[in-house]
């Protein structure tokens, strides 16, 4: 057994030796690690690293080559797709439709692993995707069809819908992406004050240092796990970014911000 496997007893999600080849390709490399329940795990790296790859594997949209992923203690391979979108919801970096709906219909689909015979569409559901809309601040877009959309817009549409499904696990893709300073923000203001597990793709390294841990992905592989501050050293940014980087500390509030300078 892998000394690794009694870890995710424990953990909300976690994954041991998870590999993707395509091509002969390896994407991703023998990657372990857990998701401790209620925490916010961020996943960094430059373009390329796997970022996405991973997180796709972890969800069950993609099948790993090598290794295998956990969602509370069970293996995900083994588990209906009903049951894990019951517990698990997924942001994709790209993700968009040619269908005629409107805001509120794309949303509403979140609700849909809720949905059955015995259980229709009732009035709980209609005020949980009511309080996704105002949670992403698009209440007063939902009767917009979506090809109407910002680009942004869109994004914001993709986490309310994320949100209608009430999932205990929240993974999402670099989910600021086309989205102005102001809701990004909001978005990750709000991902923080969620009740439930996160995982968190991000671009931006000081949006990063809100993770309560860091994943720092580089050529496919998991080369440090850990604390913010001690994930993103010099000596990593360097070799992973290929840029300079030195704290700041800002006189307002006294946190810890990452300058970052080209070599």
């Amino acid at each position: 057994m892998n000394a690794f496997s009694p870890l995710l007893d424990t953990a909300a999600l976690g994954c041991i030796g998870l590999t993707h080849i395509v091509k002969g390709q390896a994407l991703l490399q023998d990657v372990s690690l857990s998701v401790r329940p209620g925490e916010t795990l961020g996943i960094v790296g430059p373009n390329g690293s796997g970022k996405s790859t991973l997180l796709k594997l972890l969800s069950g949209i993609l099948a790993p080559s090598a290794g295998s992923v956990h969602l509370a203690g069970q293996p995900l391979a083994q588990m209906k797709r009903r049951d894990v979108a019951r517990q698990l919801a997924v942001v994709e970096q790209q993700a968009d439709t040619s269908d005629s709906i409107t805001v509120r219909d794309a949303v509403e689909l979140g609700r849909t692993p809720w949905l059955s015979a015995l259980a229709p569409w009732s009035g709980e559901d209609d005020e949980i995707v009511r309080q996704a809309l105002v949670d992403v601040d698009l209440l007063h877009l939902r009767e917009r069809h979506w090809q109407t959309l910002s680009g942004g817009e869109r994004q914001r549409a993709h986490i309310a819908r994320a949100l209608a499904q009430r999932p205990q696990i929240l993974l999402l893709d670099e989910p600021t992406n086309h989205l102005d300073i102001q809701h990004q923000l909001s978005i990750l203001g709000l991902v923080k004050a969620l009740p439930v597990t996160c995982v968190i793709a991000l671009h931006d390294l000081n949006q990063a240092l809100e993770c309560d841990r860091l994943a720092l992905l580089h050529g496919g592989r998991l080369i440090a796990l850990g604390l913010p501050h001690d994930v993103l050293t010099p000596e990593r940014l360097l070799s992973a970014f290929g840029v300079h980087g030195h704290w700041l500390t800002d006189p307002l509030d006294g946190t810890r911000l990452l300058r970052l300078r080209a070599l």
